[in-house]
């Protein structure tokens, strides 16, 4: 448990970091918006390329990892909607539903893949980046349909939800840094120098804009949605997803790695999205924020239970 503590505790200082630059040196939304879309679509996509390029994942049981959280992820989003008419019950109504389902099956990339890199090096960043593989198309299609059946105002075609999946960045990134390594392509040594510069910073400024994205205000007074999706995502979905990697024979590291996957909290690109679909976006950003904090909690139990 300790070791795990070491792990967490960088990730959540650079969070805790975010939200005193949010409050004091930067203040204006434009600042934090251009690192957002720089590490979005520059230096984040960089980092799993280059992850996944360097890797050796003959060393990994990429199918059981991918497999498990992949499964776990399916399985959220299949409960979220068979809760759904006990939920109306309790007057939660669509839009503010869709921040719950996004709340019990997104995850925060970033969290992830810092505490694999800090316990497991670069072996777990690896893992870790296959496992995006698994869960982000998937989560992704489900976050864009459950929010334009249930709070969109105007009903989004089949093919505008694959086209939302398929700019997305991130997947690109994988897709190539599988592609490279499978094919054992070389690439000039110049193209390693400035991806491992782009990588180094990728974390460190994901981090700080994940905390300069919190939203303090009512914390004290969570709502009934904001208590069902932090309960979703970070005791039910472990649990998932440690008893499928168990049961896929999944031990030690990887194991590990599947409930670090699995315990972080919701991708703050989730309250985006939300606004631009229609979702209940003061909700989420509760949600999220709650997430995030109880996080420094909850995942040193679920990844200590692992190992």
């Amino acid at each position: 448990m300790p070791v795990v503590i070491a792990a967490l505790l960088p990730v959540f200082i650079l969070i805790v970091l975010g939200v005193v630059l949010r409050h004091s040196l930067m203040r204006l939304d434009t600042q934090w918006h251009g690192l957002e879309q720089l590490t979005y679509f520059v230096l984040f996509p960089m980092l799993l390329i280059q992850t996944l390029v360097k890797a050796d994942l003959s060393r990994v049981p990429v199918a059981g990892v991918g497999g498990a959280l992949l499964l776990s992820a399916l399985a959220m989003s299949l409960l979220c909607l068979a809760l759904r008419p006990a939920l109306s019950r309790l007057s939660i109504d669509g839009p503010a539903f869709t921040s719950i389902f996004q709340g019990a099956t997104r995850w925060q990339t970033f969290v992830a893949l810092s505490i694999a890199a800090n316990m497991f090096g670069d072996l777990g960043l690896a893992l870790a980046s296959v496992a995006m593989v698994a869960i982000i198309p998937l989560v992704n299609v489900f976050s864009v349909a459950v929010l334009a059946h249930y709070a969109a105002k105007e009903k989004r075609s089949p093919r505008v939800i694959a086209m939302t999946v398929i700019r997305n960045p991130l997947i690109w990134a994988c897709v190539i840094g599988l592609a490279v390594n499978l094919m054992h392509l070389s690439l000039p040594r110049i193209w390693h120098e400035v991806a491992d510069a782009l990588s180094r910073s990728s974390l460190a400024i994901g981090l700080l804009v994940t905390g300069a994205g919190l939203h303090l205000k009512g914390l004290l007074r969570p709502s009934l949605g904001a208590a069902i999706g932090v309960g979703l995502k970070l005791v039910l979905m472990p649990a998932l997803a440690l008893g499928l990697a168990a049961w896929f024979g999944i031990t030690g590291s990887s194991l590990a790695i599947v409930a670090i996957c699995a315990a972080v909290p919701t991708s703050p690109s989730a309250y985006v999205l939300a606004r631009q679909m229609g979702g209940d976006a003061p909700l989420l950003a509760q949600i999220i924020t709650l997430q995030t904090i109880l996080a420094a909690i909850t995942m040193p139990i679920a990844i200590g239970l692992a190992a």
